[in-house]
């Protein structure tokens, strides 16, 4: 199978539920710890190989360009000061000239329509799509694992987990035929089905695989759930001339576009921290626990 080379990752968001910080921060340049969340996602996409990482943007986003372009003034300042440290902080923020493209999206017409920008650019390959809000924490990176499993199978793969019932009128969802270890064979997916409709409590999460086949049938979708064009819908038009597959990542997910995922994945990445860790678990135990009245 082809190797995967290139990555596409949606960013044009405005991360309304992150207000007033996401006035001026584009919410992806919100910090986790000590790196914004798309240094996860673009550190996860190193891992599996990817070489070009395309960003479909939007106005107002200009500081995802800058995190990742060269800072010559402050490292100078840092070199100067003898600060080894700090320099090999910054390491990881350094692109190859090149492998970085920002495309604009002008409209916000839903994920579908984020990665159909990509066309030109993807060609005739496979190629993988990372939101950069799912943050997974494993040993190994979830988008590592898919290319792994992948490179057997090809067709279109989506990172999938379980989810309550409850929850599945949030995820696009997977019609299960077969499961098979990690991999869930699917005979199509339902875009944010009613409890009482769901076909599974397969969710799928913010990790694909795609097949370039599906910039054609993502230039003849019409538009979906919310009036806009569904990267699920077009998958599900694939199913059985492309194959889909779920893949079941090892790996701790948190959805970090919303305020409450974001603060349990900061809790969750401090504790894991050496130099973190044993301040951060005595200061959350010695807060003062809410009074208790007895009538």
């Amino acid at each position: 199978m082809t190797h995967i080379r290139k990555a596409v990752f949606p960013v044009a968001g405005m991360g309304t539920r992150f207000l007033p910080a996401t006035k001026s921060i584009p919410k992806e340049m919100l910090t986790l710890v000590d790196r914004p969340l798309i240094q996860y996602a673009v550190d996860e996409a190193r891992e599996a190989g990817i070489e070009e990482f395309i960003f479909v943007s939007a106005a107002g986003k200009g500081a995802l360009e800058d995190y990742f372009d060269t800072a010559a003034a402050l490292e100078t300042r840092l070199q100067a000061a003898g600060k080894v440290d700090a320099l090999a902080a910054l390491e990881p923020t350094r692109m190859p000239e090149g492998a970085l493209t920002i495309l604009r999206q002008a409209q916000p017409l839903g994920l579908g329509h984020a990665v159909r920008q990509a066309k030109r650019l993807i060609g005739n390959e496979p190629f993988a799509v990372i939101l950069p809000d799912d943050v997974i924490k494993g040993e190994r990176g979830a988008l590592a694992q898919m290319v792994d499993a992948h490179r057997n199978i090809g067709g279109h793969m989506v990172a999938t987990m379980d989810v309550p019932l409850a929850e599945t009128n949030m995820y696009g969802v997977l019609d299960v035929k077969e499961e098979v270890g990690a991999l869930a064979y699917a005979r199509g997916l339902v875009e944010k089905p009613r409890p009482d409709l769901a076909p599974s409590t397969k969710a799928v999460i913010g990790r694909y695989i795609l097949d370039s086949a599906i910039m054609d049938r993502l230039d003849a979708l019409s538009p979906g759930a919310g009036g806009e064009l569904q990267l699920t819908d077009a998958i599900n038009a694939d199913v059985k001339s492309v194959g889909v597959t779920g893949y079941m990542f090892e790996g701790q997910r948190f959805d970090c576009g919303s305020v409450q995922g974001y603060v349990q994945a900061t809790a969750s990445f401090a504790l894991s921290r050496a130099d973190l860790r044993d301040a951060y678990a005595a200061f959350v135990d010695q807060r003062p626990r809410p009074l208790r009245l007895v009538a």
